[in-house]
């Protein structure tokens, strides 16, 4: 599955709720190290999303702070990487739309 192809549904989710796609891209650089540039480039190739978080330039080591349930399932407690990269970025959106600060989402 390729990142470009979830993005949209981050994006439309955040939307719905009232938050800004440039509060999407604000919440992924932060959690991999990409550019807003660098994100761009990975959307247009339509990177993979073990890729995507593989290529990553600099994971945010604050991201071991996410703790909560996405999926029924406590994302501090999935042991495949990639996997939990991906849900660590559903729960900092899902706390997006739930109108929680940037501040407190980016563990500022």
């Amino acid at each position: 599955m390729s990142f470009a192809g979830v993005y949209p549904f981050y994006v439309a989710k955040a939307e719905r709720k009232g938050r800004t796609k440039s509060e999407v891209d604000a919440v992924i650089c932060w959690l991999t190290g990409y550019s807003q540039r660098q994100l761009e480039g990975q959307l247009k190739k339509q990177t993979d999303m073990e890729t995507f978080f593989k290529e990553a330039p600099q994971p945010n080591p604050a991201r071991a702070l996410i703790r909560g349930v996405v999926c029924c399932v406590r994302v501090e407690d999935i042991q495949e990487p990639t996997m939990r990269e991906i849900r660590y970025l559903d729960k900092l959106v899902d706390e997006l739309t739930k109108g929680k600060a940037m501040e407190k989402i980016l563990r500022a």
